[in-house]
């Protein structure tokens, strides 16, 4: 019951904070930028992230009933997949927007411009799909074992890996594939551009600039190794010990601990985003104002 309402509050304050940031970069014409419209969108994906799980995990711990159903899982599991490999291939784009920031700023314009930031969102999401669509057949075609007690708080690939009695031999090795796909390459891909980022911000010129950049990449280095972090020590040895005994922690950590950071990780470290919500809340507080005045 302690953990039931641990996770209930941590889930209002995600779907809060991650509206808020969807709402201000919808709202506010000063974050009308790629950056913030990747930001909008990354937001979203926490959201979709702990919305497929968090219900299912507050159900569980509220009574005695702890189980899902097959098809649940089956759903569940083909939407962590699409969700989670989406928001994998998201923090690439969104290391390449800042590439092209600090590196070609005078093409920035030109590069970034709407409709490619669109097909680029929508690559995001047909790799998600993808993934999800490729790995969750194969995964539900394993010889389970007559005991059907996952241990775990969600169906993923390791947990039902490990209620396997037969050759799991190919699903692993589809599932290390996918870890090189949506792990290792875009991880080597993002450092790859913080590499020419590191290296382009000994010219700028202005210190404020040069600190505002830092910022705002350092936020985006933080939530990249949190995600990127948790998902290869669950995901790249589905059978090792770790993977079996810490588990549960990790998943606990990259399915409601990391969506709740990363809202307050780009806002804390942001000062547009801080003047953005202080704006909005002036002008609600304006308005309520005058609708007494009125009144």
């Amino acid at each position: 019951m302690t953990l039931f309402w641990i996770v209930i509050i941590m889930y209002i304050m995600i779907v809060l904070s991650n509206l808020t940031i969807i709402f201000l970069s919808c709202v506010d014409p000063r974050l009308c930028t790629p950056m913030y419209f990747f930001l909008g969108h990354l937001s979203f994906l926490d959201l979709c992230f702990t919305t497929i799980v968090v219900p299912q995990m507050l159900f569980n711990l509220w009574g005695p009933d702890k189980s899902i159903t097959y098809r649940g899982c089956v759903i569940q599991l083909g939407m962590l997949l699409c969700v989670g490999a989406t928001q994998g291939v998201m923090l690439v784009v969104m290391a390449l927007d800042r590439y092209v920031a600090i590196c070609q700023p005078l093409r920035y314009p030109i590069i970034m411009h709407p409709q490619f930031c669109w097909k680029l969102v929508l690559l995001s999401w047909l790799s998600g799909l993808t993934e999800s669509v490729t790995q969750t057949p194969i995964t539900f075609r394993l010889p389970f074992c007559a005991n059907h007690c996952l241990d775990d708080f969600l169906c993923q690939v390791p947990s039902l890996i490990r209620l396997t009695c037969g050759d799991t031999a190919i699903t692993e090795w589809q599932m290390t594939v996918s870890a090189i796909l949506f792990t290792i390459m875009p991880m080597g891909l993002i450092l790859t551009s913080y590499g020419y980022i590191a290296q382009a911000l000994g010219n700028i010129q202005s210190e404020e600039g040069r600190q505002k950049a830092i910022a705002t990449c350092s936020s985006h280095l933080t939530v990249v190794f949190m995600f990127y972090g948790a998902v290869a020590m669950v995901y790249t040895d589905p059978k090792n010990q770790f993977a079996s005994k810490c588990g549960k922690l990790v998943t606990f950590f990259f399915t409601v601990v990391t969506p709740l950071l990363n809202p307050l990780i780009y806002t804390l470290r942001n000062k547009d985003v801080r003047s953005a919500l202080q704006r909005l809340l002036r002008k609600g507080i304006s308005i309520r104002k005058q609708s007494k005045l009125i009144f």
